[in-house]
């Protein structure tokens, strides 16, 4: 993603524009990305400093630099590093410098022969160990692949990309979306809450939905925090057929107030990319599989709309078959958000939300369980760390009955 300095835009007053990207820039921004590409992937097997310094040999006019730096920014972002092993590099350091001055303590010694009886002793070429003596340092990691766009569809979706960087100083976030699609709001609703931001959804009269974005904590009033959440979020607004979105932004130095206005009519050439569950919602489906309880886990359950009042988005659905007749419960994980997120459920839950449905919170948001008590669909489970597995079973038995 590029970075907030990267992002080309014009500021008049109180509003923030982004430059427009004619035929002309795109053309640019292609063959840059080509330029750029290509040496990058004529660099695989190369150390990281060594790739930086033949990238940094295309040369390009004072004038597009800006440019030029946003187009290298999104390149480098699909270059695949090797990754840093301090605590292998720190040993063997150690190891071999010891052994250096044994042997300089003894007399004249052959730094290529220790080193290869070295390599070895640990099964390894001469030149592998040389390399992994200083494979904690960012410079020395090897470049392994490169998995950048194609030029034409990173200079096809350029301008989206500024709009991300532009949503990294984001206070604030407000869309409205309409697709054809019901599969569209159900990726966008749930990467909304994969990247952990609490969206309050409203159905517009007209059609569509109006979204209003708040993270974690509901710590959005006077900080980015979760600006790059905003903007990971943006190419699942942007999938929708029409579109607008205005963001409440702190620009430049001094963090002024402005306001970002941007709209789409339609789809973006590249298609975001399907949200994978978070690593603690893996976890915890792998713990509940391993129980081999009747239940089977739905990890793509449908929105729950209740007319008039609002909808939830479940994490995932459990299904089973008791007495003949199938039973399915939602799961939905507020986590660490806000003791506001779990009144707003609780409310979905006695306005009538015609669904079984386990909400489960974090103790820190301070809530009581017994909140929901008094509902014969709904149950609040608050757990301390992680999802118990057998948590989760218990409460999903009570609830099927």
């Amino acid at each position: 993603m590029l970075t907030a300095d990267l992002a080309s835009v014009r500021r008049r007053g109180d509003e923030l524009r982004l430059v427009a990207v004619d035929a002309r820039t795109r053309a640019r921004v292609e063959a840059l990305a080509h330029a750029y590409e290509a040496v990058a992937r004529d660099a695989v097997g190369a150390a990281r400093e060594d790739v930086e310094a033949r990238l940094r040999e295309i040369v390009v006019p004072a004038a597009e630099r800006r440019l030029a730096g946003a187009v290298l920014k999104l390149v480098r972002d699909g270059c695949v590093f090797e990754e840093a092993n301090a605590e292998d590099a720190t040993a063997l350091r150690r190891d071999l410098f010891r052994r250096v001055s044994a042997a300089r303590r003894a007399g004249p010694f052959d730094r290529a022969a220790l080193v290869e009886a070295v390599a070895r002793e640990r099964d390894l070429p001469a030149a592998a160990l040389e390399r992994a003596l200083f494979g904690d340092r960012a410079g020395a990691q090897r470049l392994l692949s490169v998995d950048a766009p194609p030029p034409a569809h990173l200079a096809a979706g350029f301008e989206l990309a500024q709009a991300q960087a532009v949503l990294l100083r984001a206070v604030k976030v407000t869309a409205t979306v309409r697709a054809r699609d019901a599969a569209t709001y159900r990726h966008l609703f749930r990467r909304l809450k994969f990247l952990r931001l609490l969206p309050t959804i409203a159905p517009l009269p007209d059609g569509g939905y109006r979204l209003e974005i708040d993270g974690p904590f509901s710590l959005f009033q006077a900080v980015t925090r979760y600006g790059l959440q905003l903007g990971l979020a943006l190419p699942a607004i942007a999938a929708c057929d029409t579109w607008t979105l205005e963001a409440d932004v702190l620009w430049g130095a001094e963090r002024r107030a402005a306001r970002f206005h941007l709209e789409g009519a339609s789809p973006p050439p590249i298609s975001p990319t399907p949200p994978s569950a978070p690593s603690d919602l893996e976890a915890f489906i792998a713990a509940f599989e391993k129980l081999a309880s009747p239940w089977r886990v739905d990890r793509d359950p449908a929105v729950l709309d209740l007319p008039g009042v609002g909808l939830c988005v479940p994490d995932l659905a459990f299904e089973r078959t008791l007495d003949g007749r199938a039973v399915r419960v939602y799961l939905e994980v507020l986590g660490f958000w806000s003791r506001e997120a779990v009144w707003r459920r609780i409310d979905l839950v006695r306005a009538g939300l015609p669904h079984r449905i386990l909400f489960a919170a974090s103790r820190d948001l301070r809530v009581s369980e017994e909140l929901l008590d008094d509902a014969a669909t709904a149950s609040l489970y608050v757990f301390t760390r992680v999802l118990g597995a057998r948590a989760v079973l218990a409460r999903l038995d009570a609830l099927a009955v």
